[in-house]
């Protein structure tokens, strides 16, 4: 089950309304979502009793990015386990409800394996619900911590390739704190460069589907305070051949072994249009998103979106008596034009400059140096 509460001008809500967040209201825990879908236009939360309300909400968009996925999918084993609700069944459906992003998944199986060890030393259900949710805030604030760390890490970045400041830096996508337990991936690092004083322009991509870079960047960038343009995702291209980009900084959604990147279609062409202008093309993830067990890009399952996004053009949500009613599509495509319409592409390892993570940059990116960073955090973690 799930209720939404749209906001008014009205009301003393704070300046910043978190992505994700638990709550225990004597009705029973909760989880809380920013649901996505509705901004710019509107600040509406999404209250999720159980987790198939949050397998909608991830399907449909209105939790996303790779970081807040890992994050929503602990909490949601942890909620099914709370309320009484088959764990493994909950566990299973959530790890399945978006492929490409391994963050799922793996945020999935630490609550699950966190519920399982509970129950295997002889704890009740309570007690590995409690071990569950322990899990979810763990890799909450974990996340939390890594957004910090790779903004600094990017920010350094940045200023060794580029002395002087004045970075003009085009964006892909949105990575800022709706993606994240923090201040984001990518856009973490832009934030770091504006705060400091060395951000000229933040260009953003409008990015399909669902122009999450119109949507969501320009809003993260207009609460931030942030010099930005908005632009078609075909546009960057003539931004390149009038020198008028200086870094391209991305997310990723899945990091293969190779060094491969998964990312919301349209970083690939970017990073091809980067090497022949001679520009940085630099990818901000945690090492969570770091999948050694698939070897190449090649093997990443990308998901393909409905062909209607193409072919018509739907309107905004229309909040009616308090409840969102979809508006219907207006076609842009004659009947039954079939369309191709895929959520991520894959950018090889030699187009990519530099892999930053909270535990410090990959450059030159090679199998061996994402294994050590990865080695590296395990060894943080455990130690």
């Amino acid at each position: 089950m799930a209720d939404q509460y749209a906001y008014s001008g009205d009301d003393k809500r704070p300046t910043e309304i978190p992505a994700i967040r638990w709550e225990e209201p004597p009705e029973g825990p909760v989880l809380v979502l920013l649901d996505q879908t509705r901004l710019p236009a509107e600040e509406v939360e999404l209250v999720c009793t159980d987790a198939s309300t949050l397998v909608e909400a991830i399907r449909s968009l209105a939790v996303r990015g790779a970081p807040l996925l890992g994050i929503a999918g602990a909490y949601g084993v942890a909620l099914a386990a709370v309320r009484g609700f088959d764990v493994d069944e909950a566990a299973a459906a959530l790890a399945s409800a978006r492929p490409t992003a391994v963050n799922l998944s793996l945020g999935v199986r630490r609550a699950h394996s966190a519920h399982e060890a509970a129950l295997a030393k002889g704890g009740d259900v309570r007690q590995a619900a409690s071990a569950a949710l322990a899990a979810a805030r763990q890799l909450h604030r974990e996340d939390a911590e890594a957004s910090t760390r790779m903004a600094e890490h990017g920010l350094t970045l940045l200023d060794e390739l580029l002395p002087g400041g004045g970075h003009r830096v085009l964006t892909h996508c949105n990575t800022g704190s709706l993606v994240s337990g923090g201040e984001g991936t990518a856009f973490a690092v832009a934030l770091a460069a504006h705060r400091a004083g060395r951000l000229r322009r933040l260009w953003v991509d409008e990015t399909r589907p669902l122009l999450q870079g119109a949507r969501l960047t320009a809003y993260e960038a207009a609460r931030g305070g942030m010099a930005y343009t908005l632009l078609t995702d075909n546009a960057a291209g003539s931004l390149f051949a009038a020198g008028e980009v200086d870094a391209v900084l991305i997310g990723a959604d899945r990091i293969t072994a190779d060094g491969s990147v998964a990312n919301k279609v349209g970083s690939y062409p970017l990073a091809v249009l980067a090497r022949y202008h001679h520009v940085p093309f630099i990818v901000v993830a945690p090492v969570t998103t770091v999948d050694l067990d698939t070897a190449e890009g090649a093997s990443i399952e990308v998901e393909q979106r409905p062909g209607h996004e193409v072919t018509e053009l739907v309107a905004p949500h229309v909040p009616v008596a308090g409840v969102a009613e979809a508006g219907g599509g207006i076609p842009v495509a004659p009947l039954g034009t079939q369309a191709y319409n895929p959520a991520f592409d894959v950018t090889p390892a030699e187009l990519v400059t530099a892999i930053v993570t909270e535990e410090g940059v990959v450059s030159p990116v090679t199998a061996e140096a994402l294994a050590e960073v990865c080695a590296r955090s395990r060894r943080v973690a455990t130690g």
